[in-house]
């Protein structure tokens, strides 16, 4: 069994600023590039990734690319001290959202789903009250489309590394 998730890449123009507070503030920095979870990590064998890649295919026909939109700083503060770039939640992202969510993929997500690139997480209360307040002073404002998602797997050492990427719409097949 392997770990598998679901993520969409910003541009490195958005990847270099969240960098630039996860090399400080995320101990998973150098696990995975910055990203927007589109599903959690699941487990499945070699064979059930196989199928979910095909299904995968077929769901990226559907959809089309989508606004990516980090419009502020916020945190999940009391429930845990992450810090994160919000993302609007896009008609065309949640749609997405929702399809890598039927039952074919293991059925309705854990939590509701909030779009978000992490800058900071695992800080103690007093650490994240300060980083907080500074990066949200900081702010983000920023705008691109993304045309594709990935399938990532996690290594042995608890990175993440592409399985196969996935280009939404059809003329990009």
């Amino acid at each position: 069994m392997m770990k598998y998730g679901i993520v969409a890449f910003p541009s490195k123009k958005l990847q270099d600023l969240a960098n630039s507070y996860r090399k400080r503030y995320d101990p998973h920095y150098s696990l995975i590039p910055p990203h927007l979870t589109l599903k959690n990590p699941v487990e499945a064998t070699d064979e059930e990734i196989r199928q979910i890649a095909e299904k995968l295919a077929k769901t990226s026909e559907q959809h089309e690319p989508f606004t990516l939109r980090a419009y502020k700083i916020s945190s999940f503060q009391p429930v845990n001290n992450v810090i994160y770039m919000k993302v609007d939640n896009t008609p065309e992202l949640l749609t997405l959202h929702n399809a890598l969510h039927t039952e074919e993929f293991g059925g309705a997500p854990e939590f509701s789903f909030v779009p978000h690139i992490t800058i900071a997480q695992k800080l103690s209360d007093d650490e994240h009250s300060d980083v907080y307040e500074s990066l949200r002073m900081a702010g983000v404002n920023h705008e691109e489309t993304i045309d594709r998602f990935h399938l990532l797997y996690q290594l042995e050492n608890g990175s993440w590394t592409v399985y196969e990427t996935f280009r939404l719409g059809k003329e990009s097949q």
